[in-house]
C-alpha cells in the first residue's frame, strides 16, 4: 500500500510542507503520497481528515495555531488510533519557557509578513521610478508626494519612507519649469513641501559641487539664486496648500516621522 501523509494547516501548508518533504526525502520520498488540507477553520474539516487517515493508515502532520482546533485534532486522533504529529508546538514550547513569552495564537502570520515584504519592494520600485519628477503620472498614484528645491532631502526621504511601505513620488521645484498640474489636483493631505534655510542650502550645494569637481562659483550655489528658488518654492507650496517642513537641521528619520505624523493627523490612513 502506498504510504500517505496528510499535511494539515490553519494557514497555507508551506511551513508544514517543507518539513514533511525534508523528512520524506530520507525515506525515498517518491513512494510517499502527500495530501494537503490548508486553511482549516472548522472541526468538521479535522473530523474528515482523521477519518480518512484512519481508513488509509496514514499519518497526519500538522501546523495548527488556533488552540481549539489543535486540541480537537490531538484528542480525536489519539482516540481513533491515528498518529498526528505537531510540527510547531515543541519549538513554541521551548520559546515560551526560554524567553518567557506568550505566542500570538494567530494563523497566517507568515503570509502577513510576506505581504508586508512585497509591499515594501513595490514601494521601493515606485520611489525609484518616480524620483526627481521622472514620471509625473506617479503623483496621482503615490501615497505621499514630496516637493522642494534641489538638495532638500527629497530622494533619501522617499527611499526611507518606501522601506516603510509607502509609495512616494518627489518633484523638484525650479522657477524656470512649470510644476506638474497634478500637484494641484491631488488631495492636499498627501503632499508635503520641504524647505531649508538659505545658508544651510548654500553650504550643502557648495559641498555637492566640490564632490563633483565643479567650481563653487556656479549659479547652483549662488546665494541670490538660492533665495530666488526658495521664495518660488514656498509660494508654490502655499498655492498647493500642502504642509511645509523645514529640514535644515533634521535627520532623515526625524523628518520622515514628522511627515507620517502630520499626514495621519490630516486624515490620511497609513500602514502600521
Amino acid at each position: 500500500m502506498k504510504e500517505n501523509i496528510y499535511v494539515v494547516s490553519d494557514s497555507g501548508c508551506e511551513t508544514a510542507e517543507s518539513i514533511v518533504k525534508a523528512v520524506t526525502a530520507q525515506f525515498n520520498g517518491g513512494d510517499i503520497k502527500i495530501k494537503y488540507i490548508s486553511y482549516v477553520d472548522d472541526i468538521k474539516d479535522l473530523k474528515n481528515v482523521i477519518a480518512a487517515s484512519k481508513d488509509s493508515n496514514s499519518i497526519i502532520a500538522y501546523s495548527i495555531i488556533i488552540p481549539f482546533l489543535k486540541q480537537y485534532l490531538d484528542q480525536n486522533a489519539r482516540e481513533e488510533g491515528v498518529i498526528a504529529v505537531d510540527l510547531m508546538n515543541p519549538l513554541m514550547e521551548v520559546f515560551i519557557q526560554k524567553f518567557n513569552k506568550v505566542p500570538k495564537g494567530e494563523p497566517k502570520l507568515i503570509r502577513k509578513l510576506d505581504d508586508d515584504y512585497f509591499r515594501r519592494v513595490e514601494a521601493i520600485e515606485f520611489a525609484v521610478k518616480h524620483d526627481d519628477g521622472q514620471d509625473i503620472r506617479g503623483i496621482k498614484l503615490a501615497d505621499i508626494v514630496l516637493v522642494g528645491v534641489s538638495r532638500t532631502s527629497k530622494t533619501p526621504l522617499s527611499m526611507y519612507l518606501a522601506h516603510k511601505g509607502y509609495k512616494v513620488a518627489n518633484v523638484p521645484l525650479v522657477p524656470e519649469i512649470a510644476p506638474p498640474g497634478d500637484l494641484f489636483e491631488i488631495r492636499k493631505n498627501k503632499c508635503v513641501g520641504l524647505v531649508i534655510t538659505p545658508d544651510k542650502l548654500n553650504e550643502i550645494r557648495r559641498e555637492r559641487l566640490k564632490n563633483l569637481g565643479l567650481t563653487i562659483q556656479a549659479n547652483y550655489a549662488n546665494l541670490e539664486r538660492i533665495l530666488e528658488e526658495l521664495d518660488y518654492a514656498e509660494n508654490l507650496m502655499k498655492r498647493i496648500g500642502c504642509p511645509i517642513i523645514n529640514v535644515s537641521n533634521k535627520a532623515i528619520e526625524e523628518t520622515a516621522d514628522l511627515i507620517l505624523a502630520m499626514l495621519k493627523k490630516r486624515g490620511v490612513v497609513y500602514h502600521e
